[in-house]
């Protein structure tokens, strides 16, 4: 009859002790799975509720302050994309390129550097400059291109905004405000092939032309005579000409003299207009530019950015002197530049620099026009900036630390209002007094103390922010912890009862499989327990996620705790009977594992790892198999090789070159690779060293198939390049080409299944199948990649060949099963035993590299698009996505069959293994779950989601290729030991 397994089918006569169990293991395995795919699924969300929770909240009165505003209107221009270095630095005739902004800080203003907080995008720079606080973590549901949450800032509590710019930046501040005039140019301007100087023309143009226009439309003029007024316009030029020229470019450079002569022009404009000297002026950028035209990290040269300020309520320049304002200023960049001296070169070490985060931006211009700071703040009002007294300097301070109080007062109440057990932030329990005490010392004139109240207050504000924002960290990331050692627990212990000999040497074999004893009480109790949690969850008013995080958690260590009588019997006969050698053992196996998951866990951001872990195991293992195999068998130093040819691609770069020769060259190779194959199985057969991988009985369904095969890879090897160069020439892939390339993709994949079923034929014949498609869906070097990892693969079934024939079993398979006890193993599989761990570590090592030996799987931006350009060229989403997912699939196939031979070749359980794989790539998830990212560039948050999310869907993915892969492997067939013993005798 047949059984049909979880990963497989396999025709076995069976008797009914054996059909029983194979039921039950297939129920408890689909059940297993099933509970695995749940647990991914949830626990992946988890990351969502812990690292990217909005910190923004609503229901906070604004702070009025209690000073008279030095300013009645405010000017705000951003040169996106100018570093500062560029800014400050002179050209190569030692003329400065700003040379109106730098008499400003020389005669009237303040200046210093501006440090934005990765990720150095335009969005997020914006609304720190704005609003004042950092990127909201939550924008990662908004794939980053807006903030999810409403939040307040300095426009909204403008009396009334004019802004110019681009169409990216200024509708999201202006669009939603009744109180704003605005006008974006449309995208079509933004042509990185021009020099994009003019949109920062275009804005000043537009305001230049309404400021006129006011001079004979009374409403407008009444309106541009209002205080609070802000203006703000957006000068794009500089990051459209750093991404197109990048930063060193002279159109870049020449840029940064177009924004001076605009802030000159606006000066000029408005100081002629209002001839009141109550304008202030704030000139910055929201980020730098990186060398290579590119901005999002931390990197300096992003994150530093030019600050001038100017005007009505600006203290006027001072000189620099020795103690410097930021002694011990924190700043959000965190880069290795901030405590070197100003450069020489910027030819203004003379003056007094005051560098500031980012967001204290806003709160500085709230208070230069006398507004509440914008609810959502989190700044720091850098006083060194504005002409006020001592009380009215207290009295801003205060104002900002009350702003941030409120914040604190808002999360804290909303927390406590779901908290069962309530833990208030102990520095502000008494906040009531702290604010007391200032405003005594203010009434009674001591400043200096009040200065100091007011910013310990803001500082135990901000703290009490973050506090509050992770306030369930440790709580949820206990519970999911938790939950993934239950999962990897309950995983040990299927494996240790189905597929090891521990059930029948410590329990009786129907108790320890079948009738295993009932645990009403653990049960009961386990659900008493979640229904507690339901309980206080359901007061705390908590998400219904965080129900699905206890309730698998609960439900895994329930299931854990009722196995006690097999745990107690376990620890009883490893207390018995256990030897140091076997502790040893079992030490070393865990150490090493665990060595090399966590290498994989590098690997992800440090692709060289895989070279020198192929340059050393392939000395390694050679040397092992010298003492037992003799080099004239071929073994070793075949293994050494193929380890070597594999270990160059990781030092490839991610981004693929074009190279449709060595794709067409690589055609030869893996024909090369495949008669060698064919070569070895058909003079080995009477080879001891070979002897496991061939049957001279086996033969292919179609006796021309070799060499069908090897004809359809030269043919996709010469449409490659055919296909490319009409392309390149005609800019269309003829119709003749796109069939025949469909057409071959298509029949090769189905000739394996008509290969000779012995394990070499079939891997061969696997081989060359899928050879064609991934021919004609290669660019470059990753064709050859195909055929290194080809013979790597073949080296590792090779390796484990060789340890059949050191080991030279002479017992026959089926004395294995009274031997062990285990009777709902497969026919003639063995039980799994603590050297077979190599196997499931080798099989992730391998998957890994299949991941990254292509590029970066983490970042489909490493794949380039063209790969589907010889199937189709009309733009198809769907299609075009399915073929590259595809190509990325073949080699994960290619590492499946060989692990699937493997389990074969050394008569172990494959389903057995693949519980072991998950497992192993369980240890990596939880590694991945604490190395998510919240901060840092986009791409640094995106790959941290990334690489946890890859990990924790292999429990399907490897699922999933395993069933495909079956199609392929199911009928393999190897020499059985007995076989090979009496050819041996």
């Amino acid at each position: 009859m047949e059984e049909h397994g979880i990963l497989g089918v396999r025709p076995r006569k069976q008797s009914a002790a054996r059909i029983r169990g194979r039921r039950w293991l297939k129920r408890r395995e689909i059940w297993l799975v099933a509970l695995g795919i749940a647990l991914h699924a949830v626990y992946m969300l988890s990351i969502f509720d812990i690292y990217f929770k909005s910190p923004i909240v609503h229901g906070m009165d604004p702070v009025s302050p209690r000073y008279t505003p030095p300013a009645k209107r405010l000017v705000l221009l951003v040169a996106d994309g100018l570093r500062a270095d560029k800014f400050f630095e002179p050209d190569s005739d030692g003329n400065y390129r700003a040379p109106f902004l730098r008499s400003v800080i020389r005669g009237q203003g303040r200046w210093g550097v501006s440090h934005a907080r990765p990720p150095t995008e335009s969005r997020p720079g914006h609304v720190a400059i704005i609003a004042g606080f950092y990127e909201d973590p939550s924008a990662v549901t908004k794939g980053w291109k807006a903030n999810p949450v409403e939040f307040d800032s300095v426009f909204n509590k403008s009396r009334h905004i004019f802004s110019y710019g681009s169409p990216d930046i200024v509708p999201i501040f202006c669009k939603a405000l009744p109180h704003s005039t605005w006008k974006s140019y449309p995208h079509e301007f933004e042509d990185f092939a021009t020099d994009a100087s003019f949109l920062d023309e275009w804005s000043f143009d537009q305001f230049k032309s309404i400021v006129n226009r006011s001079k004979e439309d009374p409403k407008l003029k009444q309106l541009f005579h209002q205080d609070q007024n802000v203006i703000f316009l957006h000068l794009l030029g500089c990051d459209s000409n750093g991404h197109a020229h990048r930063p060193f470019s002279p159109i870049y450079l020449n840029n940064v003299k177009v924004v001076d002569r605009i802030a000159e022009g606006v000066y000029n404009l408005l100081e002629n207009y209002f001839n009141d000297s109550q304008t202030a002026y704030i000139f910055t950028a929201d980020h730098g530019m990186s060398d290579k035209g590119s901005h999002g990290d931390g990197h300096w040269s992003n994150t530093d950015t030019p600050l001038v300020v100017w005007g009505a309520g600006v203290k006027n320049p001072k000189p620099a002197s020795n103690n410097n304002p930021n002694h011990g200023e924190r700043f959000v960049d965190e880069h290795d530049m901030h405590d070197t001296p100003t450069p020489d070169d910027w030819g203004l070490s003379d003056i007094e620099r005051v560098d500031v985060n980012q967001a204290d931006i806003a709160p500085l211009m709230s208070t230069l026009l006398g507004l509440p700071c914008p609810v959502n703040s989190v700044g720091s009002l850098p006083l060194d900036y504005i002409d006020f007294n001592k009380g009215n300097e207290v009295e801003a301070v205060l104002a900002n630390a009350k702003q941030i109080l409120n914040q604190f007062l808002r999360k804290s109440q909303m927390k406590q209002a779901s908290s069962f057990r309530f833990k208030p932030y102990e520095p502000l329990a008494h906040y009531t007094s702290i604010l007391d005490d200032i405003e005594s010392l203010i009434s009674k004139g001591d400043y200096e103390n009040a200065m100091k109240l007011s910013q310990n207050l803001r500082s135990l504000g901000l703290d009490g922010l973050h506090y509050f924002q992770t306030y369930d960290w440790f709580m949820l990331m206990t519970v999911i912890v938790l939950g993934y050692f239950g999962w990897m627990l309950c995983l040990i212990l299927h494996v240790l009862q189905s597929y090891t000999s521990l059930p029948g040497k410590i329990l009786k074999k129907e108790e320890a499989v079948f009738t295993r004893e009932h645990s009403s009480k653990v049960y009961l109790c386990g659900s008493f327990i979640m229904a507690l949690i339901f309980i206080v969850l359901y007061l705390e008013h908590s998400p219904p996620l965080y129900h699905a995080y206890f309730a698998m958690t609960v439900f895994l260590w329930t299931n854990i705790f009722s196995e006690h009588r097999f745990l107690r019997a376990i620890w009883k006969y490893f207390l018995q009977t256990i030897e140091s050698r076997h502790i040893i053992e079992l030490s070393a196996t865990c150490i090493a594992s665990i060595i090399i998951l966590e290498l994989l866990v590098r690997s992800f951001t440090e692709r060289i790892i895989y070279t020198w872990c192929f340059l050393i195991v392939g000395v390694v293992s050679s040397l092992f198999l010298y003492k037992s195999i003799p080099w004239k068998s071929g073994i070793p130093i075949f293994l050494w090789l193929a380890c070597w040819f594999l270990s160059v691609f990781t030092l490839m770069p991610a981004e693929i070159p074009d190279n449709t020769v060595l794709v067409s060259i690589s055609g030869l190779i893996i024909v090369a690779i495949g008669g060698f194959s064919r070569y070895l199985d058909k003079h080995t057969k009477d080879n001891k060293y070979w002897q496991y991988l061939v049957n001279r009985y086996s033969k292919p369904k179609l006796p021309f198939l070799f060499h069908l095969q090897a004809l359809l890879v030269g043919l996709s090897s010469v449409l490659v390049y055919l296909s490319t160069s009409h392309r390149t020439e005609k800019r269309e892939l003829l119709a003749l080409h796109q069939v025949m390339n469909w057409s071959i993709a298509g029949l090769s994949m189905v000739l394996p299944l008509f290969s000779a079923t012995d394990l070499l034929s079939r891997l061969t014949s696997i081989f060359l199948g899928f050879a064609p498609p991934f021919l004609l869906l290669s660019i470059g070097y990753e064709a050859v990649f195909y055929g290194a990892l080809g013979l790597a693969l073949f080296g590792w079934i090779s390796f484990e060949n060789a340890l059949l024939y050191v080991n030279k079993p002479n017992k026959s398979l089926t004395s294995f099963e009274a031997e062990n006890g285990n009777i709902i193993l497969e026919e003639g599989d063995r039980c799994l035993q603590l050297s077979d761990m190599r196997i499931p570590v080798v099989f992730l090592v391998f998957f890994n590299i299949a991941f990254f030996g292509t590029g970066n799987f983490a970042s489909i931006a490493s794949f380039e698009i063209s790969s589907v350009y010889r199937f189709i060229t009309i733009f198809s989403p769907f299609l075009m996505a399915a073929l590259l997912i595809f190509k990325l699939f073949i080699p994960f196939m290619l590492v499946i069959c060989a692990f699937s031979a493997i389990t074969k070749l050394v008569k172990v359980p494959r389903s057995g293994c693949y519980f072991l794989v998950i497992l192993c790539s369980d240890v990596m998830t939880i590694h991945f779950f604490f190395l998510v990212k919240n901060t840092g560039s986009w791409m640094e948050i995106g790959n941290s989601i990334s690489h946890f999310g890859i990990v924790s869907a292999q429990v399907v993915f490897v699922l999933l290729l395993f069933a495909l892969t079956n199609v392929y492997t199911k009928d393999i067939q190897t020499r059985s030991t007995d076989q090979v013993s009496r050819k041996t005798m």
